[in-house]
């Protein structure tokens, strides 16, 4: 599985703030999936940027999965949604809906999570939280489905045939 790190904070981006988020996605996903990271990059909170490189990335055709961290909250800078939403083809709301709902389980600030998961081509694009504990709890939740939700986007043989329920 090829991925992409993509960290939206406008402080880090400054060097004001150290990214923790970032190099955890990066390790969990090596060290549970067997991944290969691609591209890491930070970025300032700005809607037309964060446009940008994650449709840059998708259509470059060299990742399968993009996950960004940071800007899904109330702030009024947080636009990380709206940028994801802004360059997806279709919706996976089922992947963020399935972590808020866990997460709903630690925290009630959980249901403040704007997150949104979507595809762009062969390209699933997940916003996760900035907060390391988020992230963590969250990955937690989809790290179990996400080599069968590539699977089913790059159309490998017997992935559809997991959906019907063995008699």
């Amino acid at each position: 599985m090829r991925i992409g790190i993509l960290t939206i904070s406008t402080r880090g981006a400054r060097g004001e703030r150290k990214d923790e988020s970032g190099p955890l996605i990066h390790a969990l996903a090596v060290e549970k999936l067997g991944a290969r990271i691609v591209q890491e990059h930070m970025i300032r909170d700005s809607q037309p940027d964060i446009e940008e490189i994650l449709s840059t990335w998708a259509d470059g055709g060299t990742m399968d999965l993009i996950l960004t961290t940071g800007g899904t909250g109330f702030a009024p800078t947080d636009v990380t949604p709206e940028a994801t939403h802004a360059i997806i083809q279709r919706e996976a709301p089922g992947l963020v809906e399935a972590v808020r709902a866990a997460s709903l389980r630690v925290t009630p600030h959980a249901m403040l999570s704007r997150a949104v998961a979507g595809i762009r081509g062969r390209t699933l694009i997940i916003n996760l939280p900035g907060s390391p504990k988020a992230v963590r709890e969250g990955l937690e939740v989809l790290l179990p489905v996400l080599p069968h939700a590539i699977g089913l986007l790059h159309e490998q043989p017997g992935e559809d045939e997991r959906h019907i329920p063995s008699t």
